[in-house]
């Protein structure tokens, strides 16, 4: 789609009506989810304007902590497609991801992540995105939680066997 043809205007009105539906849609699964005791957050991967998969935040429910609604909806939109990479798709969300989430989504290899409330609107509801955001720009040595390298002999072995394995899949 070209939306700097002279239709653009109204190419751009259908792809904002098309995200504004799939973003109803990771909010309705958001709603839903607290209704049924979960976390407000929902998720929806797509892949040429059909739904691949949807995520709800499963974190108490399922006592994961990485169970987020996003990383739920990329795992099972890997599943459905058959393949560790989301290439040509595009995540809704509910909520800005969080920085985990951020990263799922650019592991995946998500084309567009496309999300309702913000970081600041999670911190009004009580979660800490906005503080995990902040903890990344500060330099570890001021993390409340020690992050620490202690190299052994053999810490490269797994990255050496990887490289000499015949019909490794890349990603």
């Amino acid at each position: 789609m070209n939306i700097d043809s002279p239709t653009g205007d109204r190419d751009r009105e259908s792809l904002d009506r098309t995200d504004r539906e799939f973003l109803a849609e990771a909010v309705k699964l958001a709603v839903d989810n607290v209704a049924d005791g979960g976390g407000p957050f929902g998720a929806v991967v797509v892949r040429d304007g059909e739904i691949v998969s949807v995520g709800q935040n499963r974190v108490t429910r399922d006592h994961d902590p990485s169970a987020h609604a996003e990383v739920v909806a990329i795992r099972a939109a890997g599943r459905n497609i058959g393949d560790f990479s989301l290439e040509g798709t595009t995540l809704y969300s509910s909520c800005e991801p969080c920085p985990m989430c951020m990263a799922a989504s650019l592991w995946a290899r998500v084309d567009r992540v496309v999300y309702a409330a913000d970081r600041h609107d999670a911190a009004e509801g009580g979660f800490d995105d906005l503080e995990f955001y902040r903890l990344f720009e500060t330099d570890r040595s001021e993390w409340s939680v020690p992050v620490e390298s202690l190299r052994i002999n053999d810490a490269a072995a797994p990255f050496e066997h990887w490289m000499s394995a015949a019909g490794r899949t890349e990603y």
